[in-house]
Formats: structure tokens, sequence, C-alpha cells
């Protein structure tokens, strides 16, 4: 598992907050100049931009490169040529960032120095040793609205098989179709019944590949996204037959009725 992948699972804008003092300041006088805010985070602002400041919950795209103390680089998003993307303030990144980033405006550039206790502690990851403090150059680069549950008062619930349903949202009858042996490219965001959140690939900022008929997916996904052209967006209601049954599976609990909003992005 790349390095992305584990800062996913595992500053400063206009007016920042300078925990030393309590003061506000001014970015644009403060280029240059390094803070370090309550929790030991440090932060040195290089270029301020003049966009929004993001809050909690909102999706964020950052462009980094990862060093150790030592110079060491150990990740590099511009290499990928793809920005990392998640909801601030969730725990989707190491506590260092969720801090570090929620200061910055869009267009802002620095560089956050992040002690052991906000990174990954005492524990060895990948080619960061244990105890590593980590120094990151940081580029805010948007700001997004997350995923939410799709409008669907007023349109029909039709069934597709025993134990799921199926809400056509948009239709385009000139699409490609999903058949079984076909590689897809998904989109969608999952729920629980009370609209919880669960899971959402508009989030990752990466559509969901998978091959049809395959079992590659649960049962609800295999048959339901089958019934779909390229362009086509719909709700499937998926049973516990359907979906993890009895057992669940990570953070979907056994028994659990799913939701999903699902666009059909591409067939191959």
């Amino acid at each position: 598992m790349g390095m992305y992948n584990k800062l996913i699972a595992g500053l400063l804008s206009l007016v920042l907050i300078s925990c030393k003092t309590g003061s506000k300041v001014t970015t644009a006088s403060y280029v240059g100049k390094e803070f370090v805010t309550e929790s030991g985070l440090k932060y040195t602002i290089h270029k301020a931009g003049t966009g929004a400041r993001p809050t909690a919950g909102e999706l964020v795209s950052v462009h980094y490169v990862g060093r150790l103390s030592e110079g060491m680089e150990f990740d590099n998003s511009y290499k990928r040529g793809a920005p990392i993307r998640f909801a601030l303030g969730e725990g989707k990144v190491i506590k260092g960032w969720d801090e570090g980033i929620e200061l910055l405006n869009v267009g802002d550039s620095a560089t956050i120095t992040v002690p052991p206790h906000l990174a990954y502690g005492s524990k060895e990851m990948g080619p960061i040793p244990a105890n590593s403090t980590l120094i990151f150059d940081v580029e805010l680069i948007s700001i997004d609205n997350v995923a939410s549950p799709w409008e669907v008062q007023g349109l029909d619930t039709m069934p597709v098989a025993e134990g799921l349903k199926m809400i056509k949202i948009t239709s385009n009858a000139s699409g490609i179709m999903a058949e079984n042996g076909k590689n897809v490219y998904v989109h969608y965001s999952g729920y629980f019944k009370n609209w919880k959140k669960f899971d959402s690939s508009v989030d990752r900022g990466e559509p969901f590949v998978f091959e049809v008929g395959k079992g590659m997916v649960i049962k609800g996904w295999d048959i339901g996204i089958a019934q779909l052209r390229t362009g086509e967006k719909a709700r499937l209601i998926v049973s516990p037959e359907m979906g993890y049954g009895l057992n669940g599976y990570g953070n979907i609990p056994p028994n659990a009725t799913l939701f999903f909003d699902v666009e059909l992005m591409d067939v191959k």
C-alpha cells in the first residue's frame, strides 16, 4: 500500500491565530516566519493565498511533499500528478494535517512540521521510522463540498431483484450498457437508513473500478450496476442479503440495509 493510502487511512489563512500569544496576525505580514501551535505543530508560510479557509467536514485538495527531518523524501503528490483529497477534521489523515490544513486558505503554500504525537507516534509506517517528526511542504489547491444524499422525491422505486430496488434518477438511452465481464467506473456514496454516510468515492475524488458479474462486489452492486448505462444515476436500495448479510463488514453493521447513490462514469 502506497504512502498516499496510508496517509488517507492512518497554513495558513489571511488571518492566523498565534497560539503563543493568542493574538491574530495577518498572513501576508508574517510570510517566512515560524509559528508554533499549542499542540506542538510548527508552520511557516511561504506564499499567502487569497481563497477561502476550509472548515471541518469540507473536502480539501492538497498538493504536498513529505520528508523526514533528516531530509529523506517519503511521498510526493506532485510526482503522482494529483493532489490528495480528503474530508477535513474527520480523522482521514494524521492529526497534524487535520490541524494544519484547517488553517490554510486556498492558494496558501506553507511548510508544516509535525511532531510524532501528531503523526504516526511509536508506529513504523512504511519508510517512516517510529517516533518520526515529519515535514510537509503543502499547498491548498481547492475546497469542495462533500457528497450528500440525492433528491429522489417523486421518483419511482422499482424492484430489480429479490432484496434489491432501484430509483432511477437520470437516464441516458445512448450510453454504454454495463454488461457482465466489462470493467465499470462508478462514482458512489453509501448511506445507512439514518443517512449517515459510511463511504464515498466522490469524497475521495476517484471512481471505483470493478468487473461486472465476477463477484468482486456485493450482489446488489453486481446486479444493480448492470442495469445502468454510462451517464446514468440511480439509488440502489440493497437488503442485507444483497449486501453484507448477517456478519456485516468493517464499519457496516450486521443486517444493514444500505443505500447507494451511484453514477456510471464509464464502461471498458
